[in-house]
């Protein structure tokens, strides 16, 4: 089976895909500074969206999430924004943990696998 890898850099790929799975990269907010963890996430919820879309599928195909939080406290904080993104009936299997994050700044970090249509 064949790999295809897209927004390729040195250290990792934005997006692997296989087979029909799409791997997408851990996603951070790119604007972190003195931002709410509501609006990182929306932030990253974005980006996802759009390299689901460069990949060729969308949110309704999530089939595994990872959240890592910085501040488990606000995991209510996140799902509201979450909970308005995920589309009814599509929801993922999903873990979200805390953890201590790559820079102080980064509140969020959001890592998804997908399926192709």
């Amino acid at each position: 089976m064949s790999l295809t890898r897209i927004h390729v850099k040195p250290r990792m790929s934005g997006i692997v895909i296989n087979g029909t799975n799409v791997h997408l990269s851990g996603m951070t907010a790119a604007k972190r500074e003195g931002r709410t963890v509501a609006e990182q996430t929306g932030d990253i919820l974005k980006r996802i969206d759009e390299l689901l879309a460069d990949a060729g599928t969308d949110n309704r195909h999530l089939v595994q999430v990872n959240i890592w939080l910085s501040d488990i406290e606000t995991f209510n904080e996140m799902n509201t924004v979450w909970d308005a993104w995920v589309p009814e009936g599509c929801a993922p299997a999903r873990a979200t943990v805390e953890a201590r994050l790559a820079h102080p700044d980064i509140k969020v970090e959001i890592q998804v696998l997908a399926s192709l249509p």
